[in-house]
């Protein structure tokens, strides 16, 4: 759908805008959120039902050691997953769909697919892997390098399902539904091809 550079940075930007929401409040209520109910209950003294107030309570969330407020936590989030985006997930993603598929031959829908599939197969596990050094408490325990693997491991296993899903069926709609009416004007005067 982006056919130049602009186009391609605002995709990403809406596409990074999105799913960093998403799996920021993925990540801190099915993954970590028991853990920050039990600390905040202990910290409190007692009973803590929602999460949002753990966090509250806990002082923000735990990135390499400190506590940042929620909003620090997707700030750093969406810096780091933009800039992976445009440097490796977009290239790399359409390269290797191209490498299955020609653009010109293939059916849209099909071809578009495979760069979302592609996409998370990158993304999914290099955004874990910098959340399994940003987030695990390291400092409270002896950093050991298995530690970090075995953390990075589960990571993605519980986003990669969630990342593919997400991506298919509701990020990727989503973005390319904004994209078509911020550049209607631009999509408009293209030359039809065969399978649109």
């Amino acid at each position: 759908m982006p056919r130049n550079q602009a186009q391609r940075m605002f995709f990403a930007f809406v596409t990074v805008l999105i799913t960093v929401h998403a799996y920021v409040f993925y990540s801190l209520y099915v993954i970590n959120g028991n853990t920050m109910l039990e600390y905040a209950s202990l910290a409190s003294g007692k009973p803590v039902s929602h999460v949002l107030q753990a966090i509250r309570i806990l002082g923000g969330v735990e990135v390499l050691g400190k506590h940042i407020p929620i909003w620090g936590v997707i700030a750093v989030e969406f810096c780091l997953a933009y800039l992976l985006e445009i440097v490796m997930g977009s290239p790399c993603s359409f390269k290797l769909a191209c490498k299955c598929f020609n653009p010109q031959e293939t059916h849209p829908v099909l071809f578009e697919s495979a760069i979302i599939c592609t996409t998370v197969g990158l993304m999914c596990p290099t955004m874990s892997f910098i959340a399994a050094v940003l987030y695990y408490p390291y400092s409270a325990m002896d950093f050991h390098l298995l530690t970090l693997l075995a953390n990075w491991l589960k990571l993605v296993c519980f986003n990669f399902p969630f990342a593919f899903f997400t991506q298919m069926f509701f990020i990727q709609p989503c973005v390319r539904t904004v994209f078509k009416m911020v550049f209607r004007n631009d999509i408009k005067a293209r030359p039809k091809v065969l399978f649109e």
